[in-house]
């Protein structure tokens, strides 16, 4: 096992990972930027580095600061967390090459899985069902015009090294690709840094279902579940529920089956996460993998009692897994990101000091946050705050325990979406699991309003 590991990220997940490894007796270093000197992680880590000024392309994104970081005092290993440098191979390949394990998959892996393309190929070919679409990268509007032909619109355009909804536009129609492809492509280059794109048919009114999973470097595969995260805002999660209201249990079987079947196909170590887009007729297709722990990975952990940070450390270690197979889920999860987001003001982001907070608490009640009273959260970074997760015994108690710890949180001194997502909660077809991605978009005028009310 690992004498000591840098967490090279902040906030909230870098709190997470400093936990496990005190569970697990291991020391801790925390880096920060100027404008996190602050921050709970710092204070909470065994030694902490200060990496540079608050802009993230000045501190969290300078992958030669935190390998300095990492030498100097003394570290063994690198958790990156999620976000940052969590999926870029050139860091995996530097702190190799400065022997610190990098606790995540490989670099050759993470390249192959961060070209979209290239991952929906792979995955064809091990028999996995994938969206129709281009089979590499389209070279220009013209090209992916006559390729939606071929399909039939609606189509995406999609950024093959993207992510998070950047980088994608729906279009409906062959008038609307040229500006569609171009802007979606420099949007990718600025985000990414690489414009490259590619076409896939568009799935109607689908569900975004996705499988955990671990595996270890014997090739064993554990399965931990699918979470439906189709409550989106402009294709940003924000609310993650586990297991699925959609989904029957021959489709979640197929699922995990196909989830483990991915690992083996790209030879995939850690932890991981297998997206797939859920038409109505049950038909699941492969979009993506995320070859890092996740944002909603404590949905999971809810369901089925795994501490999956740790179970990556352990791996990244060399230790097997336990077991292997598929787990089912145990009872009902609901995870809501709190953010400093404003949504009367379509959901502008924020800044400010807390001068009051009350986390919620109780039988079931996580809360997942670096907040405390009198932090100043910085403009620097995200806006999510915090992530409330609850768990019972079925998804109607597990919403009415949600709604009741909503009502229990106070966060004052910064605006977040805590009354909107109380308006979500009493929402009669999301109480019924009646929703898709597209949710947001017919009901969010209502749901402002009751927000409001």
């Amino acid at each position: 096992m690992f004498d000591k590991i840098l967490i090279a990220n902040r906030g909230e997940v870098a709190l997470r990972v400093i936990r496990a490894c005190r569970e697990l007796g291991i020391a801790s270093v925390a880096v920060y930027s100027e404008a996190d000197a602050d921050s709970l992680h710092v204070r909470e880590a065994d030694e902490s580095v200060c990496i540079g000024p608050g802009p993230a392309g000045e501190s969290y994104l300078k992958i030669p600061c935190i390998i300095a970081a990492a030498e100097i005092t003394g570290c063994d290993a690198v958790h990156p967390g999620y976000g940052f440098l969590a999926e870029n191979p050139d860091f995996v390949e530097l702190c190799e090459e400065n022997d610190l394990v990098f606790i995540g998959p490989g670099a050759r892996v993470m390249r192959r899985m961060g070209d979209k393309s290239l991952a929906k190929q792979i995955m064809s070919e091990a028999g996995i069902p994938v969206i129709p679409g281009s089979r590499g990268a389209v070279a220009d509007a013209a090209e992916a015009a006559r390729l939606a032909g071929e399909l039939g619109y609606p189509v995406l355009v999609k950024a093959a090294a993207g992510g998070g909804g950047r980088g994608m536009r729906l279009v409906q129609s062959a008038a609307e690709m040229e500006n569609a492809f171009n802007t979606a492509s420099s949007e990718a280059a600025t985000a990414f840094g690489d414009g490259t794109m590619y076409v896939e048919k568009a799935v109607i009114e689908p569900h975004h279902v996705e499988v955990q999973v671990l595996a270890d470097g014997d090739g064993r595969v554990l399965t931990l579940g699918e979470r439906d995260c189709s409550i989106q805002r402009r294709h940003q999660k924000l609310v993650e529920e586990s297991p699925s209201p959609l989904l029957d249990d021959e489709t979640r079987n197929r699922m995990s089956e196909a989830a483990a079947r991915a690992c083996g196909a790209c030879g995939y170590r850690n932890a991981g996460t297998i997206e797939f887009l859920v038409d109505a007729e049950m038909n699941f297709y492969f979009m993506e993998m995320n070859t890092r722990v996740q944002v909603e990975h404590p949905v999971s952990e809810m369901v089925t009692g795994v501490d999956i940070v740790r179970e990556q450390i352990r791996i990244a270690a060399g230790e097997r897994l336990e077991r292997e197979g598929a787990l089912a889920p145990r009872g009902h999860a609901i995870e809501l990101r709190i953010n400093a987001e404003d949504p009367e003001r379509d959901f502008q982001p924020n800044t400010g000091t807390v001068s009051r907070y009350v986390p919620p608490g109780g039988p079931g009640v996580r809360i997942d946050s670096h907040l405390y009273e009198g932090y100043t959260i910085p403009v620097f970074y995200d806006s999510l705050l915090a992530k409330l997760i609850v768990w019972d015994n079925d998804r109607a108690a597990a919403v009415r325990r949600a709604a009741r710890a909503l009502d229990e949180y106070v966060i004052d001194g910064v605006v977040t979406n805590r009354g909107f997502f109380r308006a979500l909660l009493a929402d009669p077809d999301f109480l019924a699991g009646a929703y898709d991605t597209s949710f947001l978009d017919t009901r969010m005028e209502t749901l402002l309003a009751a927000a409001g009310d």
